[in-house]
């Protein structure tokens, strides 16, 4: 998907074929911008303090986030777009592309539908009962391969068992709860955030979620570069990876105690400010949008406070999704 002529290369980027939450509305990046002003809270307003967007696209969230910005704590933030395809003409010269994030990070790492991206191995159950890999050409043609053995067999047993039911499928997620865990090893002090479709134990889906995205709509996920790969991510085995403290939200909860909400502007604005009215109401369309059931509402944020209890008790109020 990154070499010469695949997905991620094309001259449309990612904004293409998918709408994100970053693509839906501003909001988003206001929200983001309002919990990083929250980490420098809680850090002392030190000197430097860091925004890393993982997967960062074509910069659209790192760009919005320093355009909401407060001027005197754009002033001293350092911001970092990591994403592994070039960086893109006309991109604000004070984000810093990069192909990892940095270490020691003072701030925040926020990483919006990165992990779905990591890829993983997909495991089925033959009709003998035994869970193996599933093996695929490049034309999409499915095979079963060797059992899921070892690490990958543990990692099974404990976020993803499968019935001895012939057919049944599971994405075995270690490698985006090591790659999670990498992240958060590079925030010195301050919040990592991972924010993704998403299933907990008691919502894995029996066949899994393995599909690709192409021009707006879903297809079969062919590995020839032509298409988005993606499977939701099981978070609470992330969360569980890392060490202690994280927590699980829904981004209509995390949204909400970051102030978007859906309400409606009050009608008497309409004949008082009528353009002030619209304007109201668009803003409160676009918010119904990132906080909806069923939709992006329902993406979940793992959030993992690093040697300050701060930013955590922002969402002191919001239920957890899945307890930790």
């Amino acid at each position: 998907m990154y070499g010469p002529g695949g997905f991620y290369r094309r001259p449309e980027g990612p904004a293409g074929h998918f709408r994100t939450s970053v693509h839906a509305s501003p909001l988003f990046a206001r929200a983001v911008a309002r919990l990083l002003c929250l980490v420098d809270e809680a850090l002392g307003r030190p000197a430097a303090l860091d925004f890393v967007d993982m997967a960062a696209g074509r910069g659209e969230l790192a760009a919005g986030v320093l355009a909401a910005l407060p001027a005197d704590v754009a002033a001293r933030t350092r911001v970092h777009a990591v994403e592994i395809a070039g960086r893109p003409g006309g991109l604000d010269h004070r984000i810093e592309w990069l192909p990892e994030p940095p270490r020691g990070i003072t701030g925040l790492l926020f990483a919006n539908e990165w992990l779905d991206n990591v890829p993983v191995e997909v495991a089925e159950v033959d009709a003998a009962g035994v869970p193996r890999r599933v093996l695929v050409r490049r034309d999409g043609t499915e095979r079963l391969g060797e059992p899921v053995a070892e690490a990958e067999a543990e990692w099974l047993a404990r976020w993803w068992p499968l019935p001895a039911e012939q057919g049944l499928r599971a994405e075995i997620g270690l490698p985006r709860d090591i790659s999670w865990a990498a992240a958060v090893s590079r925030v010195e002090r301050g919040l990592a955030v991972a924010v993704d479709y998403a299933h907990t134990a008691d919502t894995r889906p029996p066949f899994g979620t393995l599909t690709g995205f192409r021009e707006g709509r879903e297809t079969a996920p062919v590995p020839d570069g032509s298409c988005d790969i993606t499977a939701h991510v099981a978070l609470d085995a992330c969360a569980a990876y890392a060490p202690p403290g994280a927590r699980l939200l829904t981004q209509r909860d995390a949204l909400r105690a970051l102030g978007v909400t859906g309400a409606r502007p009050s009608l008497s604005l309409a004949s008082a400010r009528p353009e002030e009215y619209v304007r109201a109401l668009a803003r409160a369309g676009e918010a119904a949008e990132l906080t909806a059931a069923g939709g992006l509402g329902d993406f979940g944020w793992l959030v993992r406070p690093v040697g300050v209890p701060g930013p955590a008790a922002l969402f002191v109020d919001v239920p957890d999704h899945e307890e930790q």
